[in-house]
């Protein structure tokens, strides 16, 4: 893989064809990100002029990238940031990344919390803030707080909420522990992206997924760990009439509106990705 002389048409092209016969399902969307990033142009505005010359060192960038992502390194860890909800968030190795499947649960609490004065949340297993930014943001008079475990995810989430939504504060806590939940009372809403793939999920894993820490992937034998324990030692917490809601993966809806049956909970539904697929279940603390 050589620099050469591209036009920013040919670079496009080149950096389209070699992700599509590795590593995506979108190659022209990557290529896109990885231009938009090494000449901080957007794309329509850089493919504009199509036949002009794109500078060695740009080419160099971006073919620098490319030959990353060629290893199955995820393309967020790269550019050592992703958008979500209108946010750019920093991530890298450590944390997990932020995708659009989990602004279901943020547009879920934020419906639930329309025509409200005020809202006091907690966000478990928060990882990159992603979820607690974002309601913070688009909730009236948010009050919140990012629990996070890993040390390495805490680094992250400490700069996305200084940065985007220093309303809400980040804990180094362990979300599983009833003393954690015991330091919270009143809360209107509380939310997570758990780990929840199972034990036979893990020996399947994509190979950028692989990249993405363990501890914020892997539910238990079933998946369904995480569940089972935050819906239990959280409800106390909530205060009357409060919401729990949970991002699961594909196919685990019903046990995890079970579970908020069992422990519980009133009102429980689920709410739909927009690829259908059930993505979120919530409940309320009766």
């Amino acid at each position: 893989m050589t620099s050469g002389n591209f036009t920013r048409r040919e670079l496009f092209t080149y950096l389209g064809k070699a992700l599509s016969d590795n590593v995506t399902d979108t190659p022209q969307l990557e290529a896109g990100f990885i231009l938009e990033y090494v000449t901080g142009l957007e794309l329509p505005r850089f493919l504009m002029d199509g036949s002009s010359a794109v500078p060695h060192d740009t080419t160099e960038k971006a073919l620098g990238i490319l030959k990353r992502r060629l290893t199955g390194e995820p393309l967020q860890y790269i550019l050592g940031q992703w958008d979500f909800f209108g946010m750019t968030f920093k991530v890298g190795t450590g944390v997990l990344i932020p995708r659009a499947d989990t602004e279901t649960i943020v547009e879920s609490a934020i419906k639930l919390r329309e025509g409200t004065d005020s809202t006091r949340f907690a966000d478990l297993c928060s990882g990159s803030g992603c979820i607690a930014a974002a309601l913070a943001r688009h909730i009236k008079n948010a009050e919140g707080f990012a629990i996070e475990y890993s040390p390495d995810a805490l680094t992250y989430l400490r700069h996305n909420l200084n940065k985007l939504a220093p309303n809400v504060k980040a804990l180094h806590r362990d979300a599983l522990l009833p003393e954690t939940a015991a330091e919270f009372t009143d809360l209107d809403l509380v939310t997570s992206n758990p780990p929840y793939l199972t034990e036979k999920d893990m020996t399947q894993l994509q190979t950028e997924v692989t990249y993405e820490p363990e501890m914020a992937l892997f539910g238990g034998k079933d998946g369904l760990y995480f569940y089972r324990e935050l819906a239990r030692v959280w409800k106390p917490s909530l205060k009357k009439d409060g919401w729990i809601l949970f991002e699961l993966g594909l196919g685990q809806y019903r046990d995890v509106m079970d579970i908020l049956r069992e422990n519980g909970y009133a009102d429980v539904s689920y709410a739909c990705d927009l690829a259908g697929i059930e993505r979120v279940v919530m409940g309320r603390k009766p």
